[in-house]
């Protein structure tokens, strides 16, 4: 995988035209949960997944940015907690300059004036003044895997984030993903672009034809007919 392609095709797309490309390609659509956001609105990042289960103590961090690779995005897991923060100015700052392309979060951060002047891509849960509130065992694994909300993800997949959350692929899969979510992207500006000259989109998906045909076989569904026409709009 070209990482360097590999962002220069996320530009041109969105989280959304991947989770669309997942679904077309046969990929589980892994999303970051709910209210994942980027501490500076309008960030984006895309790379492969540098994980880290945090403990209580900054050293794992650490630990990760002496392999990780340039681009390379840390994932924090630190159980979703919401009672505590667990990434500051200092580790962002030193995950810049590691040549990481940023940082997700599954739980909460602090230092966030200073974060937004670092300037390094941040998603999190949102932000809390205290920082961590005891220090843990290390687990096995630390630096092996990590857990965001329900899914647990490795260097073996990469991460992308843009204003409508975060969302996970495996890289061995990322290729065909883009592909799909490139088409699908085509074809809704094309469907956009009609709307706008006055054509609308139930005139371009045939919607009366759709409720016409389901009248007949009240078993087919909007997507089945969205395929057969060409439609993007569901998928």
């Amino acid at each position: 995988m070209d990482f360097e392609e590999l962002r220069q095709r996320f530009e041109l797309l969105t989280t959304a035209h991947l989770t669309d490309g997942c679904v077309r390609a046969g990929v589980p659509v892994r999303c970051a949960p709910a209210g994942t956001r980027a501490v500076v609105p309008g960030s984006r990042l895309a790379g492969r997944v540098s994980p880290a289960r945090h403990v209580g103590s900054v050293d794992v961090f650490l630990e990760a940015y002496e392999t990780a690779n340039p681009g390379d995005v840390l994932v924090v897991d630190n159980g979703g907690r919401l009672d505590e923060s667990c990434v500051g100015d200092l580790a962002v700052l030193e995950a810049q300059s590691a040549g990481l392309g940023g940082v997700v979060i599954w739980g909460l951060h602090r230092d966030t004036a200073d974060i937004v002047k670092i300037g390094l891509p941040v998603f999190s849960l949102g932000s809390i003044p205290t920082g961590p509130l005891s220090v843990s065992a290390r687990p096995d694994g630390a630096l092996e895997s990590a857990v965001v909300g329900e899914w647990t993800v490795s260097r073996a997949d990469l991460v992308f984030g843009d204003e409508d959350g975060v969302l996970f692929i495996a890289a061995d899969r990322a290729d065909e993903v883009l592909d799909r979510a490139e088409a699908i992207r085509d074809t809704e500006r094309l469907q956009a672009d009609r709307i706008r000259a006055g054509e609308s989109l139930r005139e371009q998906v045939r919607f009366a034809d759709f409720l016409a045909e389901r009248a007949k076989t009240p078993s087919l569904t909007f997507r089945e007919h969205l395929r057969a026409v060409g439609g993007a709009i569901e998928e």
